[in-house]
């Protein structure tokens, strides 16, 4: 009986159509950083592994506008409360057999610390918040448990959801300890549609005056 060896391909010449995710599972460690390597920087996918499986995934184009757009309202909000901040975007964090890639991401209390980094070296801190568009698995949150970000915004078909690291993982919030003022499933939803209907500069410029009278009536 003849033996059918098993076909190997370099995972780097997958076609992926856009909205794919692509699991593979029992992926060492050892493998994931392989295909890291193999896939390397400049790429449309994004990659999320825990507990031995990777994930690949090729967001849609339109994927792009709502994160920028948040990105921007977080950066505004930030301003307006007088912090600074360091963003990251298209960056592999990985640490304790987890590896995940934020649509966007924030360092907020360790902003100085991290000027100039591209990637989280041992002993340094997870950003304080993580931003994901449209799809996210349970391999994802995985990830972001394993590394300890403590704040992950999910933005899926036109709501917001705010998640908070617990003991037991992540627990949805209404409040985001980031920007405790703000009803921010409330701000960003309205913000987003507008956008779709004015531009995303009027409904930028709307929003700064909202949040100007919220904080001057808290204060």
């Amino acid at each position: 009986m003849s033996v059918i060896s098993p076909v190997q391909k370099p995972v780097s010449l997958m076609q992926l159509a856009p909205g794919s995710l692509l699991a593979i599972p029992n992926v060492t460690w050892r493998e994931f950083e392989a295909i890291l390597d193999e896939l390397g920087e400049r790429r449309s996918s994004r990659i999320a592994y825990s507990n031995g499986t990777l994930e690949i995934i090729v967001p849609l184009p339109e994927h792009e506008k709502p994160t920028d757009l948040i990105s921007d309202i977080v950066k505004l909000l930030l301003k307006a409360t007088k912090r600074r901040y360091e963003p990251y975007r298209s960056t592999t964090f990985k640490r304790n057999n987890a590896g995940v890639e934020p649509d966007a991401c924030f360092y907020i209390q360790n902003y100085e610390r991290m000027i100039g980094y591209r990637r989280l070296e041992a002993g340094d801190p997870p950003p304080d918040l993580a931003i994901e568009t449209d799809v996210t698995s349970k391999t994802t949150l995985d990830a972001y448990q394993a590394l300890g970000f403590p704040e992950v915004w999910i933005y899926d078909r036109g709501r917001l959801t705010i998640n908070l690291l617990g003991d037991g993982g992540y627990v949805e919030s209404l409040r985001s300890p980031n920007f405790p003022e703000f009803q921010l499933a409330e701000i960003i939803s309205a913000t987003v549609a507008r956008a779709a209907r004015v531009g995303v500069c009027q409904a930028l410029e709307e929003l700064e005056r909202t949040v100007a009278n919220i904080i001057s009536s808290n204060y």
